[in-house]
């Protein structure tokens, strides 16, 4: 649905075009508009396309990321964040790293089957799996579908660390898996947020819950005994680089132990997209913007090394970990997230059984 003052700004998604994927020789595109005798026909209906794969676990051996072990119930994403490293992913399924991420969605059926065989695998040994590393574990089709419940389930059955990342309130529907998990030292929660302005949140991550909500969120898990960690992320140059302190201490006066944050880079697809976007959303700084991400990486928008690609380089990027760094000592001291529990992992779910 297009916005009515800007017809060509389509409200409730990130992505307001779809990018040639990479992998295809050909694509339909409208150069002889005036030779249609209609325009061409888009679906905007969200899409859920089953799968059954037959694996579930993806390792990784980046340097630079706290997670080897991940699981992403769901590959696309409906939360349509414009910035999202994920986007690229999608054009290994055949789609766009554009609006198809948004309303194409991947749905794994069989997750929870396939985990569960991987942990009475002989010689299976534990190591802390991450939902999601990809794309949100809660996302709203979550709601109908359960799957993220049904592998909580079994990370709670068999006594195996997991660590979540979400920005969704729908987490809450499951603090009677996460409180007991959280008792014996088995989950950690990070919430994304990155910025407390609302007209920020609405253009940059349009399906998203409101950074109140997420507050709360925060709150409600912290209350919980649930190890809760503030991600701010990505920070975008000019958008809500300043808002850092701020956020900090919103999250820390809601019991939350630890932060963390990214700079926004756009590998791959991501820089076309991202700047399309830019100019419609915020078409008075819109270059301002983009020249403080490429400020951040060496001139360039994407920036692929490890460990740099994350933190970024330069003034602007030093100006950022200072402004970070003094905003956790003065609200969150030296507080961190306590480790995970490895000890406990009971192989073919012992007698857990009884805790369902």
């Amino acid at each position: 649905m297009a916005d009515e003052q800007n017809p060509t700004y389509f409200k409730g998604r990130g992505s307001q075009i779809n990018t040639q994927n990479k992998f295809f020789a050909l694509k339909y595109a409208e150069e002889h508009i005036e030779g249609l005798d209609e325009p061409m026909l888009v679906d905007e209906k969200t899409q859920f396309i089953p799968t059954h794969p037959k694996t579930i676990i993806s390792e990784s051996d980046s340097p630079d990321l706290r997670f080897m072990r991940s699981i992403n119930p769901y590959q696309g994403c409906e939360h349509g964040c414009i910035y999202c490293y994920a986007r690229n992913a999608h054009e290994y399924w055949g789609f766009s790293a554009g609006l198809d991420f948004e309303r194409k969605i991947i749905v794994k059926h069989n997750c929870a089957e396939l985990l569960e065989a991987t942990f009475n695998r002989k010689g299976y040994e534990p190591s802390t799996i991450m939902l999601s590393g990809n794309t949100d574990c809660y996302q709203p089709i979550e709601r109908k579908l359960g799957l993220t419940r049904s592998l909580l389930q079994l990370f709670l059955k068999y006594r195996h660390p997991v660590s979540i990342i979400s920005k969704n309130n729908l987490i809450l529907r499951d603090l009677d898996i996460l409180k007991p998990l959280a008792a014996q030292g088995l989950v950690h929660v990070a919430i994304t947020l990155n910025s407390l302005r609302e007209e920020v949140r609405q253009k940059m991550e349009p399906r998203t819950v409101t950074a109140q909500a997420r507050l709360k969120v925060m709150e409600r898990l912290a209350e919980a005994g649930v190890p809760v960690m503030l991600m701010c992320a990505p920070i975008v140059p000019h958008v809500n680089s300043d808002e850092l302190p701020t956020l900090i201490e919103e999250a820390a006066s809601r019991g939350v132990r630890s932060a963390s944050f990214t700079i926004v880079r756009l590998n791959g697809a991501i820089a076309e997209i991202f700047s399309d976007w830019v100019h419609k959303a915020f078409p008075d700084r819109a270059e301002k913007i983009l020249h403080g991400i490429a400020e951040c990486h060496g001139g360039k928008l994407n920036d692929s090394t490890y460990g740099r690609r994350i933190k970024g380089e330069g003034l602007l990027a030093e100006s950022i970990h200072q402004l970070f760094g003094i905003a956790v000592r003065k609200f969150m001291g030296s507080n961190k997230l306590p480790p995970l529990n490895h000890d406990l992992f009971t192989p073919k779910g012992g007698k857990q059984l009884d805790l369902f």
